[in-house]
């Protein structure tokens, strides 16, 4: 084992992980070594060459590159350590981290705190089970996006699209431009799981349709894709027969959800959110080990990365404050609970002692309301907070802030809930 012993070790050079690291640099910590298993940083935003990016953070539209590109200067500017090329084996409760290169071969390196910061991956056909034979032409939207942007390649020529995340709706756009016919997209659910700003700007504009409540009940093709059955889908998603369209395609892309890449964190034994399927955080994503923290989409599966980049920098500032603050405690512990319609929170703990000003919740909620609503936050009987809401849809994530006041008011669980109409 490495005798250098670092005041924090982020696993992952992508926008998470980037910003974690310039927060923290900047908070005070000063041995930081990032640690990215691909040959360069930027994580999945090299591959995402559209607009669209920082319009939050930065307060103008940039190409996903770019943004990436930013943070990658920012950091090259520090005394940061970056190691690319270089994969992270496991971390321990001790806070060592286990990694590998073909320069230093395998190392053993000890922090005084970690950042998580693996990011997603995406559902294959095999993790939904799609019948049909097993030909060529079947691609995740993120792989067939790497291969175009990046690689050079063109996939297909006639494309139908599975699901409607925001990675495969921005394929549709794309390979449209490219010169492919993107036949349509097709949503197992009645409702889009994208941002309805790509819906319009990457379907409704391109005239490509999109079904709702259907899915493709079988992949015909030897060799390679040669057609689709799709079928319309009752309330209980079982096919109702007669209902069958057949499409003439070359090419499927699946953009039927993103997973937390959490192997490292279950096997480091942290308490893990079936839900969210990432670790469960307190208010400074601090995870069950104390001095291990996790951020962006390790944790949850965000829309926009600028949300990425400030739950970075949560935890980059959480880092720097374990470190920095040996004698730091926490009295209560107050446990934020799913009401009705919504899917899950994070964090999913808040530690009010730590709170400065006010703390963000992020949560999603299960099904799409048109009409105005309310989310709701109460503690037992006590309502904290109620906010109308014109539009809340699962595709898109929501926030509410809680200040020390609010915090105050609340015993040990608050409950975040949806109210359709009622009184303001």
């Amino acid at each position: 084992m490495s005798n250098s012993l670092y005041d924090l070790i982020v696993v992952g050079a992508g926008p998470a992980g980037l910003a974690a690291a310039l927060e923290a640099w900047n908070k005070g910590l000063k041995k930081i070594l990032v640690v990215e298993r691909a040959k360069e940083a930027g994580g999945i935003l090299v591959q995402c060459i559209h607009n669209g990016f920082g319009l939050h953070h930065f307060k103008e539209e940039l190409t996903g590159p770019e943004y990436a590109g930013r943070f990658i200067d920012m950091v090259a500017k520090t005394g940061i350590e970056v190691r690319l090329d270089t994969m992270v084996l496991e971390i321990t409760k001790e806070k060592e981290v286990h990694m590998i290169n073909t320069q230093n071969g395998y190392e053993i390196l000890k922090a005084k705190s970690i950042v998580l910061a693996m990011g997603c991956r995406e559902r294959t056909r095999g993790a939904i089970g799609t019948p049909g034979t097993r030909p060529a032409g079947v691609y995740t939207a993120g792989t067939a996006q790497r291969l175009l942007n990046i690689e050079g390649y063109m996939v297909g020529k006639r494309v139908l699209i599975l699901g409607s995340g925001d990675i495969g709706l921005i394929m549709a756009r794309r390979l449209t431009l490219e010169g492919a016919k993107v036949l349509a997209c097709v949503e197992l659910m009645p409702f889009s799981g994208g941002l309805t700003r790509n819906i319009v700007q990457c379907l409704n504009d391109f005239d490509i349709p999109l079904y709702l409540a259907h899915t493709i009940t079988e992949i015909k093709g030897d060799k390679r894709v040669t057609g689709a059955v799709v079928m319309q889908l009752d309330k209980n998603r079982k096919p109702i027969p007669g209902t069958e369209m057949e499409f003439d395609c070359d090419t499927i892309l699946l953009s039927v959800g993103l997973i937390p890449e959490n192997e490292l964190t279950q096997k480091a034994s942290i308490k893990m959110d079936n839900r969210t399927k990432g670790a469960i955080v307190y208010e400074d994503r601090e995870t069950s080990i104390p001095g291990i923290f996790a951020c962006g989409n390790a944790v949850h599966v965000h829309d926009l990365v600028d949300y990425v980049t400030e739950e970075a920098e949560i935890a980059g500032t959480g880092a720097a404050n374990y470190v920095l603050n040996e004698n730091r405690k926490a009295d209560s512990v107050i446990e934020i609970e799913n009401g009705n319609d919504v899917g899950y929170t994070v964090p999913q703990h808040i530690r009010p002692a730590f709170v400065e000003s006010s703390v963000g919740v992020f949560f999603r909620v299960r099904s799409v309301h048109t009409e105005p609503s309310y989310i709701v936050i109460k503690s037992g009987d006590t309502e904290i907070a109620r906010l109308k809401r014109d539009h809340l849809a699962p595709g898109e994530m929501e926030r509410v802030n809680l200040t020390p006041a609010q915090l105050a008011q609340a015993h040990e669980k608050i409950s975040i809930s949806i109210e359709q109409g009622g009184a303001q």
